[in-house]
């Protein structure tokens, strides 16, 4: 994420989310993430939001460090143990460095123009035949929602599309509605867990 006024709703709007997102044991989807890793992953928590999913990824073993663009959440997390950095999506350098990515619902606040240099960036940055899970929303353009936050939408097949272009290939996909207060009654891909070609 790297819109000042999004952040500055998260950063008003920490200590909410802290308790909005699962806290307390993980949902399927990171569930099916840490199942698709081996022992002792290095995995990257891609806008970790305030470093729940993270924390529970230390708690199951695995070298987990959290990313996040709001220095509210990056301060929540810091103060919960777990290792947090500010960063923004194109800070993003490394190679074949993590066997996991898991941005869950963070990649949607970055630009349309911006997804194909994000998943070029994640996927340079996996290990060979590592993990990457992706949640974003279904639908077409941006927008944001009554909060002010900055919202981008794809259909399933350009998303699909730009990921085959880097070398991924899809080992789970789950679509589900959400509610909130996002402009559009859109539908979500919470679960696309997606493994590098070998």
């Amino acid at each position: 994420m790297s819109d000042d006024e999004t952040i500055s709703v998260y950063n008003a709007q920490a200590a909410r989310y802290e308790t909005m997102v699962s806290n307390d044991a993980p949902d399927r989807h990171l569930r099916a993430f840490m199942d698709a890793l081996p022992a002792r992953a290095k995995v990257l928590d891609l806008g970790a939001g305030p470093g729940n999913s993270t924390r529970m990824m230390q708690a199951q073993g695995f070298d987990s460090q959290a990313w996040d663009a709001s220095p509210a959440f990056v301060e929540m997390a810091q103060a919960a143990g777990v290792p947090a950095r500010l960063a923004l999506f194109a800070d993003l350098a490394e190679t074949a460095m993590y066997d996991g990515i898991f941005a869950n619902f963070s990649l949607l606040h970055a630009p349309r123009e911006d997804m194909p240099g994000n998943l070029s960036r994640i996927s340079k940055a996996l290990k060979p035949g590592g993990v990457f899970h992706l949640g974003l929303k279904t639908g077409q353009g941006e927008d944001r929602d009554r909060l002010g936050r900055f919202y981008s939408y794809f259909s399933a097949s350009e998303l699909h599309q730009m990921l085959r272009q880097e070398g991924f290939e899809t080992l789970s996909e789950d679509h589900g509605n959400m509610n909130g207060n996002t402009p559009k009654n859109t539908t979500t891909i919470p679960a696309a867990t997606r493994s590098r070609t070998l």
